[in-house]
């Protein structure tokens, strides 16, 4: 990474690049597809409740203008012309809903779907309300103001919206067409249908001026959410200090999660600070980078944009985090439980030995799912964030963006008193994350933080087993608690150590079969790591 006063520079011209540059549409990434393709349904749910109050408004006003005339209860062919828009709109605005679709095609199915209302437009216009003699002036119809709207509202290629614009307006002269063929209307020559709509033809061209701007924003927002090589998509999740979104690598396509810490979150607005807080955190970084257990999240790659937000590329998880898991599905047995705790040791017991504590060991912070054939394979999350052991000063990135490293639920007591720990504090969160997994519960429950501090301070935990139905080993109940001790002499010295002790409970161990009939019957269950 470079140094703090260096920003990453513009990426290099890539073959997408150069194909904007001779002028071909540049596709937009895809959450920004799924949202046009959502406005497009809406817009025709819209058109479906505007054919129906406007062939009711139609009769009524025929009615108030003739009130003798009993011919406004009479079903004609327009309003069979008006069914069959709704209808149209309305099996549109279905397919749009439909989980399993590709945006880019259901942009497309737009465009002819914009023809045929057009088709429709004009031939109720032109067939069942303009009268018999009536004179041709050049005027603007509805389907100009029609493909105006589509174009403002869905993005699309200009080449293409034009092209479409074209036809969409052109279904007037053909319903004038239409109309001469059937007696409703002799307009002259054929030409006039089309110097009766000129004025469309014009509003094509502004409407293809819109969908360039439109479709450029959306650019311009692609090229905003490039981090180095990789190019962000749709958005994940939230935390307290930015973003996490999907992300994929420019050139070899592979995915990625990316977080963005916002830079107003660092230092607080004081510029110094944040400087410190990007040394802080570039330093971290590559501590994190360079830890190799497969229970370790990858880390790919890390770097600030010119606007100072602070990112860093992690691999992309199948599954879920231990938090969604016991919310959802409640306790796990005690096998799995142990399954799952001693991979996080391995984990842990690479960054002590490292001289690094993570300092955020909670059930959100470890993802369990499969990778390759592997079921309920962990990962320990959020290593961007650890602390030096050895450090007796400074702080971590994120105390210097103004929040306290840990969680009350989860906070080991030193950490509490602000005094130096080291791994043995990460050994009591995972207490904490063993005590969740066995009950559904945490180990202390108070409205407030600070008074859940307290409780972790003071207040002796009850045995899980006493809070759980379901069976606890008294084995793993003793190792639970001792992670628990309030003084860190009196924890298991070492994650490798709880790890062994774990491995060594006699219990029936949690097979890869097992784990793969609970993945395979929960299909449900499988999202993606959003921390």
């Amino acid at each position: 990474m470079p140094d703090p006063h260096l920003i990453v520079p513009p990426p290099s011209t890539t073959p997408a690049d150069l194909k904007v540059s001779r002028g071909h549409f540049r596709p937009l990434p895809a959450d920004l597809l799924r949202e046009a393709s959502r406005r497009l349904g809406i817009m025709a749910l819209v058109g479906a409740a505007l054919w129906l109050v406007g062939t009711i408004l139609g009769h009524i006003v025929d009615r108030a203008i003739n009130p003798g005339d009993i011919s406004w209860t009479t079903l004609t062919a327009t309003d069979a012309i008006a069914a069959a828009g709704g209808a149209l709109s309305l099996a549109l605005f279905a397919y749009t809903r439909r989980t399993k679709r590709e945006p880019a095609f259901v942009l497309d199915l737009g465009l002819v779907y914009l023809v045929l209302t057009a088709l429709d437009i004009g031939l109720i216009f032109h067939w069942g309300i303009i009268p018999r003699g009536a004179l041709i002036i050049p005027e603007i119809s509805w389907i100009g103001a029609v493909v105006l709207m589509f174009a403002a509202i869905v993005p699309t290629a200009p080449a293409k919206m034009l092209l479409t614009g074209v036809i969409a307006v052109s279904m007037n002269p053909v319903a004038m067409l239409i109309a001469r063929a059937n007696g409703v209307w002799d307009f002259g020559h054929a030409s006039n249908a089309l110097l009766m709509h000129y004025p469309d033809y014009l509003l094509v061209g502004v409407a293809a001026v819109i969908s360039h701007v439109v479709t450029r924003l959306g650019q311009q927002v692609a090229k905003a959410r490039e981090m180095g090589s990789y190019q962000l998509g749709e958005l994940l999740g939230r935390g307290g200090m930015g973003e996490v979104y999907k992300a994929t690598h420019r050139m070899l396509a592979r995915p990625a999660a990316i977080k963005l810490i916002r830079s107003e979150t660092v230092g607080g607005g004081d510029r110094e600070a944040a400087q410190t807080a990007i040394r802080r955190f570039r330093r971290e970084a590559e501590v994190a980078a360079n830890l190799r257990s497969p229970h370790t999240v990858e880390l790919y790659d890390f770097g600030v944009t010119e606007d100072e937000t602070l990112y860093f590329v992690m691999e992309l998880l199948e599954g879920m985090d231990l938090e969604s898991l016991v919310q959802l599905h409640g306790p796990v047995p005690a096998s799995r439980a142990i399954h799952i705790l001693g991979q996080v040791c391995e984990s842990l017991e690479e960054a002590h030995v490292s001289g690094m504590v993570h300092r955020d060991i909670k059930p959100a912070n470890i993802h369990v799912g499969r990778l390759g054939l592997q079921y309920d394979f962990v990962k320990v999350l959020d290593f961007g964030l650890v602390k030096s052991a050895s450090s007796t000063g400074g702080s971590s990135l994120g105390t210097e963006a103004g929040l306290t490293p840990g969680t009350p639920s989860y906070m080991a007591p030193e950490m509490a008193l602000g005094e130096v720990v080291d791994g043995r504090a990460d050994i009591y969160a995972l207490g904490c994350v063993a005590y969740y997994l066995l009950t559904g519960q945490t180990v202390f429950e108070a409205e407030y933080g600070f008074q859940l501090i307290a409780k972790h301070l003071m207040d002796e935990p009850v045995p899980p087993s006493q809070r759980s139905d379901i069976f606890i080993p008294p084995e793993l109940e003793q190792l639970v608690l001792a992670c628990l001790a309030k003084k860190p002499q009196d924890r298991p010295d070492s994650a490798a150590e709880l790890g062994r002790s774990l491995a060594a409970i006699d219990v029936e161990p949690w097979s890869q079969q097992q784990a793969m009939e609970w993945w395979k019957a929960d299909r449900s269950a499988v999202s993606v790591a959003t921390n």
